[in-house]
């Protein structure tokens, strides 16, 4: 997918696809770090899952795990922790829970206490995600009402266009409303308009 347009002139297409190039590249890079880290995760914007694989035939009793509103921990008992650290942001303790899956894996559930924030890592020693890359499932966004959506599909489509260098939609309307007027003006110099 290229970020450049058919209107782009070519050191915009050139600078588009350096940043294409860039993008992929940090997004390969990303994904090693994630890979390499002892175990898997997914977000969504209230909630963490954690998947941390333990040798088979583990039982609770085998763990040692602490589960802080700012800290976790989670090891075998007598052995150095698989995983431990300062949580990347605050947790609800209460509605987080950790369970073992199979007797080979356990799988942490975490609330988040702040529900509007992506967390760039797990852990803070851990490497990070970049979150302006993260897009919302389509099912989440279409459970919205018609208004809060097209808020949400604006700010997005906006953001992305900020990233790109280019206008945003209101700036793109205010320059439509104004080639208009040109068109049904000529007589008129246009040439130090500017558009605030």
């Amino acid at each position: 997918m290229s970020l450049a347009t058919p209107t782009d002139t070519p050191e915009q297409k050139k600078a588009a696809e350096e940043k294409e190039q860039q993008d992929k590249a940090n997004r390969l890079r990303e994904q090693q770090e994630q890979d390499a880290l002892p175990y898997k995760w997914t977000q969504e914007l209230g909630e963490v899952e954690i998947t941390v694989p333990v040798p088979q035939g583990t039982r609770s009793r085998d763990l040692s795990v602490v589960l802080q509103k700012k800290k976790l921990s989670l090891g075998l008992k007598g052995q150095e922790p698989i995983m431990a650290g300062e949580l990347s942001k605050e947790i609800k303790v209460e509605d987080s829970t950790w369970t073992i899956q199979d007797n080979k894996a356990v799988l942490f559930h975490l609330e988040k206490l702040d529900k509007q924030t992506w967390w760039q890592h797990i852990l803070t020693h851990d490497p990070k995600i970049d979150t302006t890359k993260i897009e919302p499932q389509n099912s989440k966004l279409s459970d919205l009402d018609g208004e809060t959506r097209g808020m949400v599909e604006k700010m997005m489509f906006d953001n992305q266009q900020k990233q790109l260098g280019r206008p945003t939609s209101d700036e793109m309307k205010k320059m439509e409303a104004l080639k208009k007027f040109q068109d049904m003006h000529p007589e008129l110099d246009f040439s130090k308009a500017k558009i605030s």
